[in-house]
């Protein structure tokens, strides 16, 4: 088993149990003196793509919620191609997620582009909702709701 720290879309469950349907929740978490922002804006078909770096200047000041998920090897195959691993869109890091029973160490994806732009208004929108499904706390929600973004027609 590979623990790994989902963000993003992947918080919702429903789209976990498809992507890794033999691994299961493990509990949620932080990701401490990181942020979410976007990026890679010429590898979408709708504008940039979510994934989290350090918040070098302010750590204090940032924080990113995590489900963190058993994996299985079988799954991590699985979800290594819809994320894009095979073809350089993401990589993997280890990091150090921040739970009630203390911290632990865990596998994330990050995109391999450059950081900026912003997202899609729809992008911004699943993400959110992804963020609601899987646990995170309104104010967390409520700020990804509110975060500047673009309609795509």
């Amino acid at each position: 088993m590979a623990l790994y720290a989902a963000y993003g879309s992947n918080l919702d469950p429903e789209r976990m149990a498809v992507r890794a349907p033999h691994s299961p929740l493990r509990g949620t978490g932080w990701l401490q003196g990181w942020r979410l922002t976007f990026g890679g804006e010429d590898v979408s078909w709708e504008g940039p793509l979510g994934t989290v770096v350090e918040a070098v200047n302010d750590p204090e000041d940032h924080q990113v919620y995590m489900a963190l998920y058993d994996l299985t090897d079988g799954d991590v195959e699985s979800l290594d191609k819809w994320e894009g691993v095979d073809i350089g869109l993401f990589r993997k890091i280890k990091v150090r997620v921040q739970t009630l029973d203390g911290d632990v160490g865990a596998w994330i994806y990050v995109l391999d582009a450059y950081e900026g732009g912003l997202p899609s208004a729809r992008y911004l929108g699943m993400l959110a909702e992804a963020a609601e499904a899987g646990g995170a706390p309104d104010d967390y929600v409520a700020e990804l709701r509110s975060r500047p973004c673009t309609s795509v027609d």
